[in-house]
């Protein structure tokens, strides 16, 4: 599963905390994996990368396919494993259960968010399919791809939806699959099945004989 493990839950009364006890991962979590990168002046490697996604989206399928959507997808909230042989999704406090496909309730980190949350329309689970793009392009880019000051500028760049292309070392493929999660239009996004059958990502499952 791609999904970090829940193991119980209690409340600390001297703190007033809830807290939630779920497995470990001793990895740590991606984004410290990238700016650990980042500090010593190294990329991650193409192939990291893609399986990486291929795991969070397994990931998302799982959620979505029970009607569930994660709403705080982010570097810092995908865990790895002991040699990062697995990425889970984790940290799912401001996740929600849809009943009819459409959540409005705003939520999430304002750089991974998508234009129709942005602009308190209805959102569906294509919005984790943003989010998932950021990530992708911060695993290439070493950081998101739209960034601003202050968070009316970042409302502008985000809903023009234009960004810097990928570093050159990175393959078109990788570049189509970041730029088809970060379509402005939600429908133009597509789903995890449909990112899983892709032939960018066919071509390169079996570089992971787990997956």
């Amino acid at each position: 599963s791609y999904i970090i493990g829940y193991k119980d839950a209690f409340y600390d009364e001297p703190s007033k905390c809830l807290c939630i006890v779920t497995e470990f991962a001793s990895g740590g979590d991606l984004y410290h994996r990238i700016q650990s990168a980042k500090k010593k002046g190294q990329f991650l490697e193409e192939n990291e990368i893609w399986k990486t996604v291929i795991q969070m989206v397994s990931g998302l399928k799982v959620l979505h396919g029970l009607n569930i959507f994660h709403r705080d997808l982010k570097a810092a909230n995908v865990f790895l494993t002991k040699d990062r042989q697995s990425a889970k999704l984790g940290d799912l406090n401001v996740s929600i259960v849809s009943k009819n496909g459409m959540a409005y309730t705003q939520t999430g980190t304002p750089y991974y968010a998508c234009p129709e949350v942005w602009n308190d329309k209805p959102y569906n689970s294509k919005s984790d399919i943003w989010s998932l793009g950021c990530v992708i392009y911060e695993m290439a880019a070493q950081r998101p791809p739209f960034q601003s000051a202050d968070m009316q500028g970042l409302w502008k760049k985000i809903n023009k939806g234009v960004y810097d292309r990928l570093p050159s070392r990175y393959s078109d493929d990788l570049c189509w699959l970041a730029g088809q999660c970060l379509k402005l239009n939600p429908t133009d996004r597509p789903s995890c099945d449909a990112i899983l059958k892709s032939p960018q990502v066919r071509k390169r499952i079996h570089l992971f004989p787990n997956e």
